[in-house]
C-alpha cells in the first residue's frame, strides 16, 4: 500500500491566478535553490566522482511530486507507492535499491535521497538528491563488477527507510550500512553533504512561499508544468510523425563474452501523445550490463533530447509526462528481473541516448544527430600503499560526442552535460598514480559536414602495485554516422607492463592487478560525424589539422588535400580528390553504422580490433517464464479494468 502522509494543516491550497512576472521570478528563485543544492554538495562532500566530478543529481518538486527543476524528472510518486510507511515533518527517506523505485536509481552506488518540505503544517514541495557513492561493498573495490550475474554482488542496497525520523538521525541503521563499505568515511561525508543539500532546497521554497504566500508558490508551480506541457504538445505535433519509426542499436559484450545485445525500440504519435515501444529488445543479460530503465526516467530524457535538438527555448520539467507513452517488456535487458545484476548499466543507459538520436530524427533528417553518448566509462584502481593506507579510485572517463545539425560534437566530452573532469593534479596528488597522457585522439571523430567529437586517450602511470578494473563499450560496433556522415572510431585499452610487455585489455574487466611503473592507455570512442564531409569548408578542416584534431592524411577523408606547409589547402588537388571520392562512393547513407550485418562484423573483429569476437548471448530460461507471467497478469488486469 502507498505511503501515508501525516499533516497538522489538511486544508487544500487554493489554485490562483499568478502573473507572468512572479512565475518567472518563482521558477528562477527555483532554478537558483537547485544550483545551490549542487554548490553545497561538491563543497561538503569527499568522494571525487561527486566533489570533482559532479555525479549527482538534484530535484525540486511540487506537492504531488512532479518535477519543476532539476535534471533526471521525479520518481517521488513512484516512491511513495512503494512505501508503506508514514510521511512526516522532519524526515528524510534514503534507498538504494533499483528494484524498490522501479529503476528511480539505476544500481546500489546510487544513494537516493527525499525530503518533503513542510510550511505551516503541510507539505509545500519536495527536494530529492542522489549521488554515487565510490564504494558500497560487494565483490569489487568500487562495487560495479562486470562480471557479475546478481545485484548481491554488487554491495548493500537498502530498502526504501526513514532514514531521519521527525528530525532524528537513525544512527544504527547508518552505522549498519557504513560498515559494508570500504570507505566509510568517504560515504558519510557524502551522506551527510547530500542531507544538506535537501536542506538547503527547504529553505528556499520555505522564504519563497513565505514571500509570496503558499497558494502563489503551489500556482506558479502548477503554471510552470502547464507551460512546459503546451510547448512540448506542439513540439510532439510537429516534429513526432503517425507512422512507426524504428531504430536498434547494440551493446557490443557483457563482461562474460557473448554479444552483442540488441536494444530496439519503435516510436509513433497517436494524437498528442508520442509512444516508445521497446518491443524486440533481447532478454535480460546473464551479466551485469541490464539497465533497469525507468519510464519516467525515459520520458526526461527523451523530452531533453527533444528540447535541445529542436527548441532549445523551452524549459524542461514534468509537465508533460502524460504526453508520452513508454512500453517496456519485463525480462528485458532494459526491464529486468530482480535480482539481475545492474552494476554495469551505463552502457546501455548511455545508448538509449543514441538510439533516440535515430529515432527522432527520422521525421526530419535535417534534425538528426549521429552516435557518440554511447557510454560513460569508469575506470577503477586501488589498493593499499608504502604507509599500508588504503587507496581506492573512481573516475569517470569521456569519449567523443557525436556530430549535430548545428555544428561539430566536442572532443573529449561526458554524455552528462554537468559533468565535469577530475583534474590530473588531483589525482596525482591524492593516488599512487601519474597522468603520463591527456589528449584528445586526432582523426577518431567522423568525418561530416560536422565533425564527430574525438576521442580521449589517458595515459595512467601506477606508481604502486594494486588492481584495476574497466568498464567501456564501443570496441566492437562503431558510433555510427548520420546523413552521411561516417563513423567515430571504436575503443581500445593498451595496458604496457614496466618490462616492456603489452597486453591488449578488453573493455569491462577487473581484477587486473598492475605493478609499479606499469602504464594504461586508455582510449575512448570518437562522435559520429553529421552530413557530407565533402561538404565541409576546406579552411575548416585546415584548421583542424593545424589544431591536432585531424591528421594530414586523415584531412583526406573530407576530401581535402593539405600542402606540404602543414596549414594550407591545396585548392585544385582537393576539388579533384571530392569528384573522385563522390563517384566512387554511391549514395550518401543515412545512418552508416561501419557494417552491414553482425556476422560480417564479427568476421572483421580479430582483424581489426586483435580481440577474439563474442560469442552469442545465453539468455536465463526462469526470466522468460516470470516475465511471461508478468505480462499474463498486466493482460488479465487490464481485461478486468474495462468489463
Amino acid at each position: 500500500m502507498p505511503a501515508t502522509i501525516v499533516q497538522r494543516n489538511k486544508k487544500p491550497f487554493k489554485k490562483v491566478k499568478v502573473d507572468t512576472v512572479s512565475i518567472d521570478i518563482i521558477e528562477s528563485a527555483l532554478r537558483n535553490a537547485r544550483f545551490e543544492m549542487d554548490t553545497v554538495l561538491f563543497r561538503t562532500a569527499m568522494s571525487p566522482g561527486i566533489r570533482e566530478q559532479h555525479d549527482e543529481f538534484p530535484m525540486i518538486a511540487n506537492v504531488e511530486g512532479k518535477m519543476v527543476v532539476g535534471q533526471f524528472g521525479s520518481f517521488i510518486w513512484g516512491f511513495m507507492q512503494g512505501y508503506d510507511g508514514t510521511v512526516e515533518e522532519g524526515d528524510i527517506f534514503l534507498t538504494s535499491d533499483p528494484y524498490a523505485v522501479n529503476g528511480a536509481i539505476s544500481h546500489a552506488n546510487d544513494w537516493l535521497m527525499l525530503m518533503p518540505i513542510y510550511r505551516g503544517g503541510r507539505i509545500i514541495a519536495w527536494a530529492a538528491m542522489f549521488g554515487h557513492m565510490t564504494d558500497v561493498g560487494g565483490k569489487v573495490p568500487g562495487s560495479l563488477p562486470t562480471d557479475g550475474t546478481t545485484i548481491y554482488e554488487d554491495g548493500i542496497t537498502i530498502p526504501p527507510i526513514k532514514i531521519f525520523d521527525k528530525g532524528k538521525l537513525n544512527e544504527d541503521v547508518l552505522k549498519v550500512v557504513l560498515h559494508n563499505c570500504r570507505l566509510p568515511h568517504w560515504n558519510l561525508s557524502d551522506f551527510n553533504a547530500i542531507v544538506a543539500s535537501l536542506r538547503t532546497a527547504g529553505i528556499r521554497c520555505i522564504e519563497i512561499a513565505e514571500r509570496f504566500g503558499d497558494d502563489v508558490f503551489y500556482s506558479a508551480m502548477d503554471a510552470m508544468l502547464e507551460r512546459n506541457k503546451r510547448a512540448m504538445r506542439e513540439l510532439i505535433r510537429r516534429t513526432v510523425p503517425e507512422q512507426k519509426q524504428y531504430f536498434e542499436d547494440y551493446i557490443c559484450d557483457d563482461g562474460l563474452n557473448m554479444g552483442p545485445y540488441r536494444i530496439k525500440c519503435s516510436m509513433w504519435r497517436e494524437g498528442d501523445k508520442c509512444i516508445f515501444d521497446f518491443a524486440g529488445t533481447d532478454p535480460q543479460s546473464m551479466s551485469s550490463i541490464n539497465f533497469l530503465l525507468n519510464e519516467e526516467l525515459f520520458k526526461m530524457f527523451a523530452g531533453v533530447y527533444m528540447v535541445m535538438v529542436f527548441d532549445p527555448q523551452i524549459l524542461f520539467n514534468d509537465g508533460f509526462y502524460d504526453l508520452m507513452e513508454v512500453r517496456i517488456p519485463p525480462g528485458s535487458l532494459l526491464k529486468p528481473l530482480k535480482p539481475a545484476a545492474l552494476s554495469c548499466r551505463t552502457h546501455a543507459l548511455g545508448r538509449i541516448f543514441d538510439i533516440l538520436g535515430g529515432l527522432l530524427g527520422q521525421g526530419n533528417p535535417d534534425f538528426m544527430c549521429a552516435a557518440g553518448f554511447s557510454d560513460s566509462p569508469h575506470f577503477m584502481y586501488s589498493g593499499y600503499d608504502q604507509h599500508g593506507e588504503w587507496y581506492q579510485l573512481y573516475q569517470i572517463t569521456f569519449g567523443g560526442i557525436p556530430g549535430k545539425p548545428f555544428g561539430d560534437g566536442p572532443d573529449g566530452h561526458s554524455l552528462w552535460p554537468s559533468f565535469t573532469n577530475v583534474p590530473n593534479e588531483f589525482l596525482e596528488s591524492y593516488f599512487p598514480l601519474r597522468i603520463d597522457v591527456y589528449e584528445t585522439i586526432a582523426d577518431t571523430g567522423g568525418p561530416g559536414k560536422h565533425r564527430g567529437g574525438n576521442a580521449l586517450r589517458i595515459g595512467y602511470r601506477f606508481l604502486e602495485p594494486g588492481e584495476i578494473s574497466i568498464h567501456d563499450d564501443r570496441w566492437l560496433t562503431y558510433p555510427w554516422g548520420a546523413n552521411g556522415g561516417l563513423p567515430g572510431a571504436r575503443s581500445r585499452k593498451l595496458l604496457i607492463r614496466a618490462d616492456g610487455t603489452q597486453e591488449l585489455m578488453p573493455s569491462k574487466i577487473d581484477h587486473v592487478k598492475v605493478e609499479s611503473n606499469d602504464l594504461l592507455i586508455s582510449d575512448t570512442w570518437g562522435g559520429g560525424g553529421w552530413g557530407d564531409p565533402l561538404e565541409r569548408d576546406p579552411k575548416q578542416v585546415a584548421f583542424d589539422v593545424e589544431a591536432g584534431l585531424v591528421t594530414v592524411e586523415g584531412a583526406r577523408r573530407y576530401g581535402v588535400v593539405i600542402k606540404s606547409d602543414g596549414r594550407s589547402v591545396d585548392e585544385a588537388a582537393t576539388a579533384a580528390l571530392r569528384k573522385e571520392i563522390a563517384a566512387k562512393r554511391g549514395p550518401k547513407k543515412i545512418f552508416d553504422r561501419g557494417f552491414d550485418t553482425i556476422e560480417e562484423l564479427k568476421a572483421r573483429c580479430k582483424a581489426e580490433t586483435g580481440l577474439e569476437p563474442p560469442s552469442p548471448p545465453r539468455f536465463t530460461k526462469w526470466a522468460k517464464v516470470a516475465a511471461e507471467a508478468l505480462i499474463q497478469k498486466a493482460a488479465a488486469r487490464k481485461g478486468a479494468k474495462a468489463a
